[in-house]
């Protein structure tokens, strides 16, 4: 069962701008009672993207300009706060693969990576400049290159970083532990079979 190798994302990008977003922002706990994280992407921000009566407030994810965006951009100590699985499963279900930020939490890093999506850190002056490019263009195409640890835009290319450890499991197609280890069951079964516990 081989997991698919992300070398690079593809697509439009929305900033999000502000430090320290945590990850209540990104999914309110009330949010958070389902079963399987289906629908979870309906949630995606809601607070601070819909009003009590359910209509838009302005917001960035609102924007039709941005619609159909599958990278996301924003600040510093992105996905703080709470370490729940729910924030990347909601922005994965909302169709991001891939954030962009100045940095992140350590668990949410980690949590984002074993669904396969790249979190890539930038420096706050390439940051603001791909932020301002993609806000006066957002139809521009943006590329998260994993292996190259960058951003490119047009011609214009951001060295970033990506953790080495995250960087490889991407790129090796072993970013989901889950898999792994289901993709190590027969060889499990067998020796169980072989020392006569089955």
């Amino acid at each position: 069962m081989a997991l698919e190798k992300i070398k690079l994302v593809q697509g439009r990008a929305v900033p999000v701008p502000g430090d320290a977003i945590d990850t209540d922002r990104i999914i309110p706990a009330r949010f958070m009672k389902c079963v399987t994280f289906d629908g979870l992407g309906e949630y995606l921000f809601y607070d601070v993207r819909k009003n009590d009566d359910g209509t838009d407030k302005p917001h960035p994810l609102n924007d039709p300009r941005y619609a159909g965006a599958s990278i996301l951009i924003s600040g510093a100590n992105f996905g703080c706060g709470s370490s729940r699985e729910h924030a990347p499963q909601a922005l994965y279900r909302h169709g991001f693969r891939a954030v962009v930020a100045e940095s992140f939490a350590e668990i949410f890093f980690g949590n984002c990576t074993t669904l396969g999506i790249p979190c890539l850190s930038l420096k706050r002056a390439d940051l603001r400049a791909l932020t301002a490019a993609v806000e006066e263009d957002p139809s521009l195409p943006v590329t998260v290159d994993v292996e190259a640890a960058a951003v490119r835009l047009g011609d214009r290319e951001f060295a970033g970083e990506i953790r080495p450890s995250a960087r490889q499991a991407l790129l090796e197609g072993r970013w989901d532990p889950i898999g792994e280890l289901l993709e190590g069951l027969p060889a499990a079964n067998a020796s169980l079979s072989r020392l006569g516990y089955v």
